[in-house]
């Protein structure tokens, strides 16, 4: 069985370093890690298309796996969550006696979901989670469960501002045991589910991820968790604003994303002028109102009835120098 010194030593890349596939001679050059989790390590690479992840694992078989996951996630129509996939590959390391897996990505370029939050207001928090309520609520229709899901995970990018997941390591087929998870997302750990792979789970984890917004350095677990966590959202004004949607999904109320959004805007349109402003910021701008069709109208006529006017002008104008030029005639012919 692989050690972890071992795991490491094969996921671990110096900058610099160029990797290319055995299959596809596609070539990447190690730029800096990114991120690292229990089955690999992702860096950003450059490629001949420009700026990609790249993720190395010692395990084929989790590879495999968010491939697959990738790949789905593609036929999710309308979703942002996760990266697009680029290419799949082996690496023939040297020094290493079997190929190395690896996949290459889409680079999202963006902020941190919290450093985000920090820098705009946490009203932005809200506005954020309903998009990632709308991805989420189509991925479950699909039959998967995001499962790792949290700030660390997610990255906001482009103008205006959309929500993306970076990382698919945890996404679980809906029935099963969660893959990957991380403690103060995870339902299991505060007591309030179990960790089978079904929608309320990432719902809870939604909720979560609201009141980390509201605690960057989050908190440690007491001996009654549940009560702690409708105290913490009951003591903070941010949270108290949305407490009957957070109190239903960490107790496992919500089914569907679709409900737990419907009732996020409910929540949110009782704040008033403030979500009213990033709303109007998230919205296109739109062109002024036309005119009163009345002030419209009146115009159409007017201007006909200038231009019926100054016809009749022009017509009897003509008339008369038709009838002038017929009496010189007359005149000429008498004498």
């Amino acid at each position: 069985m692989m050690n972890n010194t071992t795991k490491n030593q094969v996921c671990k890349v110096s900058p610099g370093t160029v990797i290319t596939g055995k299959w596809h001679k596609k070539t990447y050059r190690i730029v800096r890690p990114l991120g690292q989790g229990a089955n690999g390590i992702v860096y950003l690479a450059e490629s001949m298309d420009g700026a990609v992840a790249l993720k190395i694992s010692q395990n084929g078989v989790t590879i495999t796996s968010e491939v697959n996951v990738l790949k789905h996630f593609s036929k999710v129509q309308g979703s942002a969550l996760g990266p697009s996939l680029i290419d799949v590959d082996d690496w023939i390391r040297p020094g290493f006696a079997s190929p190395i897996s690896f996949y290459v990505m889409e680079y999202i370029r963006g902020e941190s979901f919290l450093s985000f939050i920090q820098k705009r207001g946490k009203e932005w928090t809200s506005i954020l989670c309903l998009q990632l309520l709308s991805d989420l609520e189509r991925l479950h229709q699909e039959g998967w469960v995001f499962g790792d899901l949290k700030p660390d995970n997610l990255l906001v990018t482009g103008n205006p501002p959309k929500i993306r997941c970076i990382d698919v390591g945890g996404t679980t087929i809906q029935g099963r045991a969660i893959k990957e998870f991380t403690e103060f997302f995870d339902r299991g750990y505060w007591g309030a589910g179990t960790r089978k792979a079904e929608p309320s789970y990432d719902l809870f984890a939604v909720a979560m991820i609201i009141i980390n917004a509201s605690y960057p350095n989050r908190f440690t677990k007491s001996d009654q968790p549940i009560k702690q966590l409708k105290n913490i959202i009951a003591n903070d004004n941010n949270l108290k604003k949305l407490d009957t949607v957070l109190l239903n999904a960490i107790d496992g109320k919500y089914q569907r994303a679709s409900v737990m959004r419907k009732e996020l805007v409910a929540k949110i349109s009782q704040e008033g002028t403030t979500s009213s402003l990033i709303q109007n910021r998230l919205s296109p701008k739109t062109a002024p109102p036309p005119k009163s069709t009345k002030s419209t109208s009146r115009v159409i006529r007017k201007q006909k009835t200038s231009k019926q006017k100054g016809g009749m002008f022009e017509t009897v104008l003509l008339l008369l120098f038709v009838s002038l030029g017929y009496l010189l005639y007359l005149y000429g012919q008498v004498l």
